[in-house]
């Protein structure tokens, strides 16, 4: 009896997103969760990270996916499916599409697409998000240099040490009652970020935020108006699936501010998120971040009621993460969707955006994802 070729599962990481980073494993919750679900099932799976500049343009992102999926894909018939967070559902949808144009290299190895089954986005900017244009500017991109570096600390330490905290917090500096953020100390930060961690991973880290500082090209392609081209020139495959995983996290209220002064780390991040969302729900009526058709209706069905369209997981539109088949509609900020929240074992949270995901919601979750896996399989 022939052997069944597993199932091949390519994971896309989003704007704060790696591979492998600081000795942490960005998709590490979400490529558990595929496989021991495939195990429970008695089916075969391979999951695998793509390796991709975090800020580098969306082309050449869906470009180094592509050739990764022509080196590891092999020459069987098992069915391939993409799963991109963030931008990288934007690379999943670039490099599937039927009218895509990638380098010459990437062009030449896509011999893999007839097996691709499905597209599934999380949390992705579809049509943009105002947060793209602000660190578009000279202060949001110390803002997005500082944010990653924390994200990375965050998610591999659980909270920072005081000292970095601290450092954060006179990089915030004067807020003001404006958007705007003068990040003063941003070598500051850095330095602090890097003493809390090992000697190698410091190094690592230093290296890839300096690959953040030297290409942001795919900052500028998901503000609102870029993301207006992409729509108009990225058609979908008409034979594949596309289904999409979306979240909002509520505004900060007083009692959120009153919790996160328990520790410094808690303010600091809950003061960071808060702004993040605020940048965010500032949308410009000539480009809004949302499908043409309204999508009321789908929002009142997923969640009781229709949030207004400042609704945001702290990075991206509610409304501009809608593409395909919703997967799973409710509360959750950008990165509590890939498993980074408060919780048993190794879930470490990024910022303490009030939205109180937990390990219930994140395995409902993953079980519609791979279960919409698994509905194009058999």
């Amino acid at each position: 009896m022939a052997t069944v070729p597993p199932a091949r599962v390519y994971l896309a990481p989003g704007m704060f997103g790696f591979a492998r980073l600081a000795a942490y494993d960005y998709f590490a919750h979400v490529q558990r969760a595929i496989e021991s679900r495939y195990r429970a099932a008695g089916r075969r799976v391979e999951v695998r990270v793509v390796e991709v500049h975090p800020t580098a343009s969306i082309r050449r992102r869906a470009g180094k996916l592509a050739q990764m999926l022509a080196h590891t894909a092999g020459t069987d018939d098992g069915p391939i499916h993409l799963l991109g967070h963030s931008t990288g559902g934007l690379d999943a949808r670039l490099v599937a599409s039927p009218t895509v144009h990638l380098d010459a290299v990437s062009n030449k190895q896509l011999g893999w697409l007839s097996r691709l089954r499905t597209v599934t986005t999380i949390n992705t900017p579809h049509y943009g998000t105002p947060l793209a244009t602000f660190f578009a500017t000279a202060k949001g991109q110390q803002l997005l240099y500082a944010t990653t570096a924390l994200t990375v600390t965050a998610l591999k330490l659980g909270a920072p040490p005081l000292a970095t905290a601290s450092a954060l917090v006179a990089a915030l500096g004067r807020t003001g009652e404006s958007v705007g953020v003068e990040l003063r100390l941003i070598d500051n930060l850095t330095d602090n970020v890097s003493r809390a961690l090992d000697e190698a991973a410091s190094r690592h880290l230093r290296m890839w935020l300096q690959r953040v500082r030297d290409d942001q090209g795919g900052v500028v392609q998901l503000m609102p108006e870029a993301m207006d081209l992409f729509q108009a020139g990225v058609e979908d495959r008409p034979e594949l699936r596309y289904r999409c995983v979306c979240s909002h996290a509520p505004p900060a209220k007083l009692r959120d501010w009153v919790r996160n002064l328990r520790s410094p780390w808690s303010a600091v991040s809950g003061t960071l998120f808060h702004l993040m969302w605020r940048v965010t729900a500032v949308q410009d009526e000539r480009y809004p971040c949302a499908p043409p058709e309204g999508v009321e209706p789908l929002l009142a069905e997923w969640l009781g009621t229709v949030p207004d369209a400042s609704a945001s997981d702290g990075v991206v539109p509610l409304r501009s993460q809608i593409w395909g088949e919703p997967l799973w509609i409710g509360r959750g900020d950008h990165l509590d969707m890939v498993g980074h929240f408060p919780g048993p074992g190794d879930h470490n949270d990024w910022m303490r955006s009030g939205a109180d995901f937990d390990l219930a919601r994140f395995d409902e979750v993953m079980d519609r994802v791979v279960a919409g896996f698994r509905e194009h399989e058999d």
